[in-house]
């Protein structure tokens, strides 16, 4: 599943690519997860200006001329790619044709990557933008564990279940630990290692793709890599599931309990 990093630059990319043209065509295969019928969604996007692209937590926000936004929620399997055929590519959703040529496809072999014309407003907080009092307060007041509460959308949004154990093995928390059991001196560190191992990977992620739409980048990874058995560092490299998600971890990462 795309992440914050991810999406980022995703965004990026959109803007370079795209951002100041007109949407000429919406090009909808499949309907069933846009929140409004497809012909109104056609005639709230097609002929307007396409003005920026926004990452709001898991999402990416297309915003248009006339006050028109497109949230697109990628899902487990959804991809963005560049369109240089006549025919749709395969498992399209929805295709963006752009006057000029230009075009880009949101994909999706399970048909979940959800479209959502105008979405609501949240005031929760995206995780790069998150204040260190809100996250202080919000771990001593919950009783769940803190990879659980890192991946939590209604709490803190972006974090999923790569970059939460990223985030806690680079802060030497295990992902076990109870939140509200975590101490001050522990918790400042683990708000450092949100914001340094985000940024740090919408570098390397950047870096990786240029102005090129080449999906998910996870081979840089410490731990949460399947196919890795032990860390940079050469600690070994374990694995367990918290709430049905796979957690990878190492025995240095420090458990509050």
């Amino acid at each position: 599943m795309a992440e914050l990093p991810d999406l980022t630059v995703f965004s990026q990319i959109l803007n370079r690519r795209f951002k100041g043209q007109t949407l000429e065509t919406l090009e909808i295969m499949v309907s069933k997860k846009i929140n409004v019928p497809a012909k109104e969604l056609k005639k709230a996007l097609e002929g307007r200006e396409l003005l920026d692209v926004r990452r709001s937590g898991k999402t990416l926000q297309l915003i248009f001329s006339g006050s028109q936004v497109l949230g697109l929620h990628l899902m487990l399997r959804g991809e963005l790619i560049s369109i240089d055929q006549d025919e749709p590519p395969r498992f399209q959703i929805l295709g963006f044709h752009f006057e000029g040529g230009d075009a880009f496809a949101l994909i999706d072999l399970q048909k979940q990557a959800t479209p959502t014309l105008n979405p609501e407003y949240t005031d929760v907080p995206d995780a790069l933008e998150m204040e260190e009092d809100y996250f202080f307060d919000l771990l001593a007041k919950k009783r769940t564990s803190i990879k659980t509460l890192l991946m939590d959308q209604h709490l803190v949004r972006g974090i999923g279940n790569s970059y939460s154990d990223e985030i806690l093995y680079h802060a030497g928390i295990s992902p076990f630990s109870v939140a509200k059991a975590i101490p001050d001196k522990a918790a400042k560190r683990l708000y450092k290692s949100i914001k340094s191992v985000l940024s740090g990977a919408i570098s390397k992620i950047a870096e990786a793709n240029g102005d090129e739409l080449k999906g998910e980048l996870r081979d840089f990874m410490s731990v949460h890599v399947a196919e890795l058995k032990k860390t940079p560092k050469g600690e070994e490299i374990l694995s367990e599931k918290i709430g049905g998600r796979k957690a990878y971890y190492t025995k240095s990462q420090e458990l509050f309990e």
